[in-house]
């Protein structure tokens, strides 16, 4: 067993996974959980890995990104994975779970893993546990990081958002060219934006959708707060018909092909540096997903667009990932001090939890002295890496999807041939890893 000491906060998803996987190679670790001492506005269980909002871990299906991340944590050995296993339920090709099974197991698990100590208490700040010592100490307290520890955490790194204020990210490829035209406002910049433009029959018909639109529920405790850093749109659009005209689809300083200015037009700005991925300027949400889907699809450039990421407006707090963490999540300069989880800038359960697995992978690579792996962005895991840790001016938290990978070196057409050849690509790599681990562990048991 390695003589260096691993410290976890947070017991969710993100903290269970690098805490069982370092205790499970050897890594003596102490687990940190202030439940049920005390709880967070969402949260209700004494259990570990609680899941707070929904039983869905979404679709299983490996030509779905996050069917594709399950697979991968499944052949690195995530604890989440074994659990869902355990406590699945019906539904469809998404992967569900009895909620209480499925943290009853992380719990036993975690009980019962040599090498590892568990304690309930309140962590209020990190130099109560950073020292100069053999210590590492990895933060996974995620989107509801209680308010002490994270006035310390905005303290040492600045930069902490507390809100989700995310706008919807669509394909490259679902953009229909014939209903849009690339090009800045006033013809300054590199053309970098596609320009969706809208006629004024066409605008009115979006606005008054986007006011009768079914909105997403909000937790009690984020009512009145979530719109201060950013409006959403359905917002904004309440307070006038031509409100958006003048702000968020304003067509000033744009013309299209004919030389004319268009009446309304939506932006869209490159999402990552392959250009797979755009984002809808302006376009924070709080619509359901499906209705996002229904409404945005009204807008011409975007009536077969393929949504990689929807909007989410929510309690997320989150820190500048990109100033603050390198790619094994571990602080720029302080390699004794890792970030994990949703408060790095993922977002989702599975997000969540693959965070953890991988901080934890790379973790046990320095202390136990190997060889540390690297995961590519041809990986999800890879891109989630790339995504918490590549410069960006307008850092927003990500989900597992296709647009983050990097691009085939043959276009494929047909998206789910695509799909299918991605998903095989990543999973031949995480299966060279998890081999290569395999075979460093054989050696070190031999020797």
């Amino acid at each position: 067993m390695s003589k260096a000491e691993v410290i976890v906060v947070g017991g969710g998803l993100a903290g269970s996974e690098s805490a069982y996987y370092l205790a499970s190679h050897g890594v003596k670790t102490t687990l940190v959980e202030m439940k049920p001492k005390k709880f967070s506005p969402a949260h209700e269980s004494a259990n570990f890995g609680e899941l707070v909002c929904s039983n869905s871990l979404k679709s299983n299906d490996l030509t779905n990104a996050c069917g594709l991340l399950k697979e991968e944590m499944r052949i690195l050995g995530s604890l989440t994975m074994q659990a869902a296993e355990y406590a699945k339920v019906p539904a469809g090709s998404a992967l569900a779970v009895d909620r209480e099974k499925f943290s009853a197991y992380i719990t036993e698990k975690l009980q019962t893993c040599e090498n590892l100590t568990l304690e309930r208490r309140e962590v209020k700040s990190l130099s109560e546990l950073v020292n100069a010592g053999s210590r590492y100490v990895i933060i996974a307290t995620g989107p509801l990081t209680s308010d002490e520890l994270s006035k310390d955490i905005q303290a040492r790194f600045g930069n902490l958002h507390f809100y989700d204020a995310s706008a919807p990210i669509v394909s490259a490829e679902s953009i229909d060219p014939t209903c849009s035209f690339t090009g800045d406002r006033y013809g300054k910049g590199t053309g970098d934006y596609i320009n969706c433009p809208l006629s004024k029959d066409e605008y009115y018909a979006f606005v008054e959708n986007l006011l009768s639109a079914e909105k997403a529920n909000l937790h009690e405790f984020e009512k009145g707060e979530i719109f201060e850093g950013c409006m959403p749109i359905e917002v904004m659009a309440s307070r006038g018909k031509d409100t958006l005209r003048y702000g968020t689809l304003k067509p000033v300083g744009l013309f299209g092909e004919d030389g004319k200015r268009p009446y309304a037009v939506l932006q869209l700005r490159k999402e990552n540096e392959n250009g797979t991925a755009y984002n809808l300027v302006g376009c924070q949400t709080n619509l359901k997903f499906p209705e996002q889907k229904r409404v945005f699809s009204m807008i011409p450039a975007l009536k077969n667009a393929e949504f990689l990421r929807y909007g989410v407006m929510h309690r997320n707090t989150f820190i500048e990932s990109p100033s603050v963490l390198n790619r094994d999540f571990s602080v720029k300069n302080n390699k004794r001090l890792y970030f994990a989880g949703q408060i790095t800038g993922v977002e989702g359960y599975v997000e969540s939890a693959a965070s953890g697995l991988l901080t934890a992978i790379h973790l046990a690579d320095e202390i136990l002295g190997r060889e540390k792996r690297v995961f590519d962005g041809e990986t999800v895991c890879g891109a989630l890496e790339n995504h918490i840790s590549t410069p960006n001016k307008d850092f927003q938290p990500m989900n597992a999807n296709f647009g983050i990978l990097d691009p085939l070196p043959v276009r494929i057409k047909d998206k789910k041939e695509r799909y299918a050849t991605l998903a095989n690509r990543a999973i031949e790599k995480i299966r060279k890893l998890a081999d290569s681990q395999m075979q460093t562990a054989k050696k070190e048991i031999a020797e």
